[in-house]
């Protein structure tokens, strides 16, 4: 398989948000490519071209990263403490998308390195439109280093 046209990384291990977010993503117009991965270990076999992903390659660009928090095996926390600290990936955009609305979670986050930090809204309406809006601003009007 091949994954250069990944542009984007969904982490969510839960099927429901997931089949909604990707609906929400594919319905904003973005033409991007987006892998789903269902939990943080997937997530950076992923990244790092391990596992059932050891055919990608790390120059094969992700442009934005949607990550959970509350996920089995590997935290989204865990991973994003990973992807930050490494220099080949930090400045690859992160975009917490949570139901998590704990102050303790949002401050650590913002700590180790996340860009952007979301609640995941409950009405259908207002999640499409949130989705939307982070994905044209992440992947269209956001400008990364060269």
């Amino acid at each position: 398989m091949t994954y250069h046209t990944n542009e984007i990384l969904f982490v969510e291990d839960n099927m429901d948000d997931a089949a909604l977010t990707l609906r929400a993503l594919k319905k904003s117009g973005l033409k991007n490519s987006i892998f789903h991965v269902k939990d943080g270990a997937e997530a950076l076999d992923f990244i790092y071209c391990k596992g059932a992903y050891a055919s990608r390659k790390t120059n094969e660009n992700i442009k934005l990263i949607l990550l959970d928090l509350k996920m089995p095996k590997v935290s989204g926390i865990e991973v994003l403490k990973k992807i930050k600290s490494d220099p080949r990936f930090k400045t690859i955009p992160v975009v917490i998308l949570t139901s998590s609305k704990e102050d303790p979670d949002i401050k650590i986050c913002y700590e180790l390195g996340a860009n952007s930090y979301i609640v995941k809204p409950v009405e259908s309406d207002n999640f499409f439109q949130t989705i939307k809006d982070l994905s044209m601003y992440w992947m269209i009007s956001n400008q990364p280093p060269l």
